[in-house]
């Protein structure tokens, strides 16, 4: 029965006219980037000595006293998770997938770890920002600013949990401070880049309209199901010729209306994906 279901959707993706893959955290979790555990240790044990932190999570929305505390904190954050490489191939492995494909990626992972795979930039919409990103944190307009640079240099220079007092980064035009890019509340920035994007991944969707559209649900969980894994449901029902497809650890699931065309795989995203490519000898 488990073959069946891996060659069924290794037929999908062969098959299809076009693929929308929907990915949320489990797709980075299957790669290794994970929040807790030993990679947490590694990077922040002077914080969790401190103050007991469980995970990158919980530091991540901590009070910290001062802005000097708070980037040493956040410099790191930012560094093992958007800009150094990926523990496990499976974004590569994604890509080997689907590459050659007409496809589009939604996600509200905001590593960057497609992107850093080699898809191609212009083919992702990446809804709820990116851990490369800053913005003004009032904020007074709506520009974002990359932080690579910046980042590095907090690394370089902290001592103590806390980086130099002029290297926190300042808004270029109020001079309040910035913050990160990433919706946590309505101080969100959608700036152009965000609009352009939103506007391809629409115009990728009214292209295919009716057509045999694999809508590919990677690792989304529920906390923001409305974003991927209800818009995912709604279009395969709409569309007759649509196919659904879900991979997840723990969560996957389908509604009756389209179960006749749906396959749920329920294990690791990773190994799904190698066993796609054997079953399916793509």
């Amino acid at each position: 029965m488990q073959t069946k279901v891996y060659k069924e959707l290794a037929g999908q993706l062969a098959s299809a006219d076009a693929v929308v893959i929907g990915a949320g955290a489990g797709l980075s979790a299957s790669a290794g980037m994970d929040y807790t555990g030993r990679r947490f240790a590694e990077n922040f044990s002077d914080f969790i000595a401190k103050y007991h932190f469980s995970d990158m999570y919980a530091g991540g929305f901590y009070p910290f006293h001062s802005p000097e505390e708070y980037w040493a904190y956040w410099s790191r954050y930012i560094w093992i998770n958007r800009y150094q490489d990926m523990p496990k191939p499976v974004y590569q492995d994604l890509l080997r997938l689907v590459g050659r494909k007409d496809y589009f990626v939604l996600t509200t992972n905001v590593d960057h770890c497609f992107q850093r795979a080699g898809f191609d930039k212009k083919r992702l919409f990446y809804t709820q920002g990116d851990y490369g990103l800053w913005q003004c944190a009032k904020p007074c307009h709506h520009k974002t600013y990359d932080n690579a640079a910046a980042v590095r240099r907090m690394l370089d220079a902290q001592e103590g949990m806390r980086i130099p007092a002029g290297l926190a980064p300042r808004c270029p035009l109020c001079g309040g401070p910035m913050t990160m890019n990433l919706r946590c509340d309505a101080t969100f920035v959608q700036d152009e880049g965000w609009y352009q994007a939103n506007g391809r991944y629409q115009d990728f969707l009214r292209r295919h309209s009716g057509r045999h559209v694999l809508f590919w649900e990677l690792g989304v969980g529920g906390n923001t199901p409305a974003i991927i894994k209800y818009p995912f449901w709604q279009m395969t029902g709409q569309n007759p010729r649509a196919v659904y497809a879900c991979i997840n650890a723990a969560e996957a699931a389908v509604p009756p209306e389209i179960a006749g065309r749906s396959i749920c795989i329920q294990g690791d995203i990773g190994a799904a994906l190698q066993r796609i490519t054997r079953e399916g000898n793509l």
